[in-house]
């Protein structure tokens, strides 16, 4: 391994804690993912609110993934979806897209929960202006590659022979890799940059244990190894190209252009960005002001 990221808590409100790894100061960002949350595990008390009210985006692609609870996505373009585990779910924001995630209405008041992933994939120079767009690809549509002692799961780019059927705008890769007690998987033809993040049980990289809440950067010149204690483990592997530059990063926007970032957060004050359909509400730009991120190495 070349690093090892740790993450911070983030209270996203109403109690709902998330695991922040991405951007870091080491390192903004590995291939195009320049945001990694982790939710959860989570038991949802019936009077809890963990709606996320109308908010935006530019420049960036939204990747939900759950390992357990549902969420309802609506978007200014019209999708609206069940996001529901092992399905995934892809929102292109490109020059501006606003939604909301609720708590579908079978769960709400109801105990359960929830635990997933949330990723950003910055989107290359040329892209950051598409039109927005929201693609869906259920569980059954994922290809899962099964071998010895270990179960894949493409969920984007290929592996293992197989390729996800998930369209991205630059080489991505995104695995999720359940292995069992004290067996081995050889993470073999990876991408420039990629890292390891174990989500449940022990994982070894190489003989050496991953503390819980931590990423590994990779050597990617080599075939790193991954292995499961002494029970079964999950972790998910996620890597690409190099983004084509930095990234400047203010609130939910992600452009390439600071100038880019002051012109959405005046459009979105304004509310110049669309609105879902239905819903009134929306979450206010936050009075920090634009600025340069720091320097990542």
């Amino acid at each position: 391994m070349s690093a090892i990221l740790k993450s911070h808590e983030k209270d996203l409100g109403g109690g709902f804690v998330v695991r922040r790894l991405l951007p870091s100061a080491v390192k903004q960002a590995v291939g195009p993912f320049i945001f990694f949350d982790h939710f959860g595990p989570i038991d949802v008390a019936p009077d809890a609110n963990h709606d996320v009210r109308p908010h935006p985006h530019i420049g960036l692609a939204t990747v939900t993934y759950l390992f357990e609870g549902a969420i309802d996505h609506r978007d200014s373009i019209g999708s609206i979806q069940r996001i529901e585990p092992g399905a995934i779910n892809l929102m292109t924001a490109g020059r501006g897209i606003v939604h909301s995630e609720r708590t579908p209405a079978d769960l709400a008041g109801q105990p359960h929960r929830t635990h997933g992933l949330q990723l950003w994939a910055a989107l290359p120079k040329a892209n950051e202006e598409d039109a927005p767009a929201f693609t869906h690809t259920p569980q059954a549509d994922i290809p899962v590659v099964p071998l010895d002692g270990a179960v894949v799961k493409v969920l984007i780019g290929s592996a293992y022979g197989q390729t996800s059927p998930v369209a991205t705008c630059m080489p991505t890769l995104y695995l999720d890799v359940v292995l069992e007690a004290g067996r081995s998987l050889s993470l073999e033809g990876l991408p420039a940059e990629a890292a390891v993040y174990p989500v449940s049980g022990e994982v070894l990289l190489d003989g050496v244990a991953l503390a819980p809440h931590t990423m590994a950067l990779l050597d990617t010149g080599a075939a790193p190894v991954v292995t499961a204690g002494d029970g079964r483990a999950q972790l998910v592997v996620i890597g690409g190209a190099p983004l084509d530059g930095p990234r400047h990063i203010f609130w939910n926007f992600v452009s390439s252009s600071k100038e880019r970032l002051a012109q959405a957060a005046d459009d979105w004050s304004a509310q110049r960005m669309g609105q879902v359909p239905g819903e009134t509400e929306f979450i206010r730009l936050p009075k920090t002001p634009v600025r340069p991120p720091p320097q990542f190495l």
